[in-house]
């Protein structure tokens, strides 16, 4: 079985997940990481962006989990004027990883 047609814990294939633009995949990961209080997704993420230094200074207490992630995500967004940068490409594995291991 190649790459493309393996399918993932989510029920989607590699190739299905790799059409999705980066902002699409980002808003899935991000759902599902959400979702499921996976705070070790949201720094490891938060770590590859660009300016990721400002982020360091956000509250990660457990209890706001939602709203920290919120703002790291109006965050970033607002640093790299809405862009991935140089790191698109490794965030997009990222997101796919996520998605197809749950």
């Amino acid at each position: 079985m190649s790459e493309t047609n393996a399918t993932g814990a989510g029920g989607r294939t590699f190739g299905e997940l790799d059409r999705l633009s980066t902002e699409e995949l980002r808003e899935q990961a991000f759902a599902l990481a959400r979702e499921r209080r996976d705070v070790g997704f949201f720094w490891s993420v938060l770590r590859h962006l660009p300016n990721s230094d400002e982020a360091a200074a956000l509250d990660g207490a457990p209890n706001s989990v939602g709203p920290t992630i919120d703002e790291a995500n109006a965050l970033w967004r607002e640093l790299t004027g809405h862009g991935y940068e140089e790191s698109a490409p490794l965030l997009r594995a990222a997101f796919i990883d996520y998605l197809l291991k749950h």
